[in-house]
């Protein structure tokens, strides 16, 4: 089964309830090209039975024919923000389930709720918030970027509102999240650094280095401490340098680090992607949205945190100084993307949108795959990658859109 990036898109009709095709009948999606986890297999077919991916066709089962459409997995976001006008850090839980669905219409199936740097009881609260939505299988759990980060490196985050990584603070948002805590971007040259990172590391919860002004030697003591993600990798650390290689060096090089890239032709040049798949390869490389509340909303004014954001084209920046803000990305998007202007293939692409982050979730025996057993999450593409169905949980998310 081969698959391929989705496309930019417009708000499109979603189906709040099951599509008749999946209303408890199984159903067989027939003669697309479907990427498996061993290669992509023309003319093939997929059966969906109830919630899962099975390996049998039922005799009752109805026939969709998707002849010349891709079917891939759903993909995994690691790093999002918001969207559909909605702010995970500051939103209502209907708002949030808003910004949910607006991914989830772009392809996204599983995404971790990220927030904002802020005052800590107000991150705890938002911890205790966010984590509902994970007890629900609404999210898969939380990220905190912020506000253990390098003032020199803080991007679009509050000055003011910026600590340090002390474990006592790092161990009280954890344990707002009850348990959902998935991960938690940390400057790991900062005082605390280095035991907080060992403290995520004990308690499972993803270490991961970001908006960081560390040298390639403090970075590469981060990792052996257990830092074992590179938030948005290039963006807010510093630049590769031939005297200095600083952080990027060091992240590049580890086996042990999986790289979050940005793929919207803003955070990054394409020779800096390539650069990243070409030490890391697909299965060290997550794509993330890093998206704030205008994904899939559109331009205007914003707020991101405490800080206000002016969109335009597309593009986020903060009113004050005209840093980038996030992204208004989708991952259809960024997968249609990479395989058209980047030049990946629809193989290195699913594993970047999908494997891959799920194996970092720890979630490959549920997702990231299209395999007997797993959560019918699947995105259906047409032959120029663009989004034409979106299925999670053996329910259409966006019905086929077919000819």
């Amino acid at each position: 089964m081969a698959a391929d990036p989705g496309a930019r898109g417009t708000a499109r009709q979603a189906t709040h309830h099951p599509h008749p095709a999946t209303s408890g009948t199984p159903t067989v999606l027939s003669g697309a090209t479907v990427v498996l986890p061993t290669g992509a297999v023309q003319d093939s077919r997929l059966t969906i039975d109830g919630t899962r991916i099975t390996p049998t066709t039922p005799e009752n089962a109805q026939v969709i024919d998707v002849t010349g459409h891709y079917v891939i997995p759903g993909f995994v976001d690691l790093h999002n923000h918001g969207g559909g006008g909605a702010s995970f850090t500051s939103g209502s839980a209907e708002d949030i389930l808003k910004g949910i669905h607006t991914h989830r219409l772009h392809g996204t199936t599983t995404l971790v709720a990220s927030t904002v740097t802020g005052d800590m009881d107000f991150l705890s609260q938002r911890a205790g918030l966010l984590s509902e939505l994970a007890e629900q299988g609404e999210i898969a759990g939380v990220h905190f970027e912020g506000p253990f980060i390098s003032p020199c490196r803080k991007g679009a985050h509050a000055e003011d509102l910026l600590r340090d990584p002390h474990p006592a603070d790092v161990r009280k948002l954890i344990e707002a999240a009850r348990g959902q805590a998935r991960m938690v971007t940390l400057a790991t040259e900062l005082p605390g650094g280095l035991d907080s990172v060992r403290l995520l590391a004990d308690q499972g919860v993803i270490a991961a280095i970001g908006h960081t002004d560390a040298t390639y030697e403090q970075t590469v003591e981060a990792i052996d401490a257990g830092a074992t993600v590179a938030t948005h990798l290039f963006n807010a650390m510093p630049p590769l340098g031939h005297r200095f290689p600083g952080p990027i060096a060091a992240l590049l090089e580890d086996d042990r680090i999986t790289v979050e890239l940005i793929n919207d032709g803003t955070h990054l040049h394409p020779a800096a992607l390539q650069l990243a798949f070409h030490h890391a390869g697909a299965s060290r490389v997550a794509f993330i949205t890093d998206a704030m509340d205008a994904a899939g909303f559109g331009d205007g004014r914003y707020w991101l945190g405490p800080l206000e954001v002016e969109v335009a084209d597309g593009v986020a920046r903060l009113v004050e100084d005209g840093t980038i803000a996030g992204s208004t990305l989708t991952l259809d998007r960024a997968f249609k993307r990479a395989v058209t202007i980047d030049g990946l293939s629809v193989e290195d692409a699913v594993q970047a949108l999908s494997a891959t982050p799920a194996r970092l979730l720890g979630m490959s025996d549920r997702i990231g795959s299209l395999e007997p057993g797993k959560d019918a999450d699947l995105v259906l593409l047409d032959a120029d990658f663009d989004l034409k169905g979106v299925m999670r949980r053996g329910e259409w998310v966006v019905g086929p859109q077919l000819r």
